[in-house]
This record gives structure tokens, sequence and C-alpha cells, in this order.
């Protein structure tokens, strides 16, 4: 709930910081991307969505931010994030997730992106930049043996520039849009239940599988 109300208000948050400050409003936005794929801990915070918006708000009728100085930062920050991450799970990993039932480091996120790395290999470092709670855990996952950090350094600097360019450039194009700027939460909701789609769909299909299991073996 805390999470759609933050999508809810993102507009006026996002407003209130470059009214204030816009240094502060970029240093905000860096600060987020940075934890969301650099800390274990916070795989809740927006993605897809956070960049989307930061786009309309690089829009010149938004008199915002500047889109290329948005660019090169929100490139920068899941690049450190990712840096940060995979070093964690190299030297912190297996100690972190012994304890199958902590709150914070939590062991289901994990064995579901080591699932999604042996289905997907090296390419999951790209591909898992889209899908929300797989991209916190990927660059952890492969710190943890996965990857060598050069190849790993490269797939992460592909999907941040993808990543980011993307999401952020469709934001800056469909700002102008009567539509999108009248229907701003509308677009943030949907935004948010596209993006999150594949994780609902994983959680119940393992809770189907794991169900189907503990029937077999009764």
């Amino acid at each position: 709930m805390q999470a759609l109300e933050f999508i809810r208000h993102l507009d006026d948050k996002i407003a209130g910081l470059i009214q204030v400050s816009p240094p502060l409003a970029y240093l905000a936005l860096f600060l987020i991307i940075f934890a969301e794929t650099g800390l274990v801990i916070m795989p809740f915070l927006p993605g897809d969505t956070l960049l989307f918006a930061a786009g309309i708000f690089a829009h010149p009728e938004k008199n915002g931010f500047n889109v290329w100085l948005l660019l090169f930062l929100l490139t920068l920050a899941p690049l450190l994030g990712d840096t940060v991450n995979y070093h964690m799970g190299k030297w912190l990993g297996p100690k972190l997730f012994k304890n199958e039932h902590s709150k914070f480091f939590k062991r289901s996120h994990l064995l579901a992106t080591q699932e999604f790395f042996e289905k997907h290999g090296p390419k999951t470092v790209i591909i898992a930049r889209w899908i929300p709670i797989v991209r916190t855990f990927a660059p952890f996952v492969a710190g943890m043996g996965a990857m060598e950090y050069k190849r790993f350094f490269s797939y992460s600097l592909l999907g941040a520039v993808l990543w980011v360019w993307i999401c952020v450039w469709a934001g800056y194009l469909l700002g102008g849009i009567p539509f999108f700027k009248d229907h701003f939460e509308g677009v943030m909701l949907a935004m948010m239940v596209i993006t999150g789609g594949p994780v609902v769909f994983e959680a119940i299909k393992h809770r189907i599988a794991a169900k189907k299991a503990a029937a077999a073996k009764a």
C-alpha cells in the first residue's frame, strides 16, 4: 500500500523537490535508483515508474530537469548500484541468506533469481532490468559466482543504458501529449501493473509448484 501511495503522488513529490531545489531533485532520483539496484533490502523501491516520471519532468513544458544531465546521472546510478551489489554478493552472499525466515534477506527472492540465471544465463543482467525484484538480486547472484566481474560489468553497462534511456525517453516524448499530462496518476499506476506483472506471475507459479510438491509428498 505504501508503494501504491508513493506512485499515486509521484508527480507531486518530484515537482515539490524541483521547486525546493533542482540539485536535490537530481540527487533524490539518483539515490533511489542506486538503492533499488544496489541494496538487496530495497527491491520495493520504484524503478521503471520513477524513470518514466523523471522523463516526463524533463519535457520542456515542465521546466524541470535537463534531459541529458538526467540521463547521465540515472545511467550512472544503476551501474554503481550493480557494482556495489555484485561485490556484496561476492563477499557476503552466503552469510546473509542463511536464515530462511529473514524479513530483509528473503531466500525466496534469491532462489527465484538463481533460477532466472540458470534459464537465461549472463543475459539475466540485461533482462532483469525490466523485472522488479529480479533486477535487485541479479547483481548479487552474479557476485556469488555466476559471472566474472569484467563480463558482468559489460552486461550491466548495456542493461543500464537500455533501461534508463528507454524509460526516460518514453516519459520525455509522451510528456508533451495532453492525455498523459492530464492522467499522470493513471499512467503511473498502469506502469506499475505492467512492470510488476511478471513478478506476480512468477510468485503465483512458484506457489502452485510448491503446493503440488507438498501434495506429492503427502
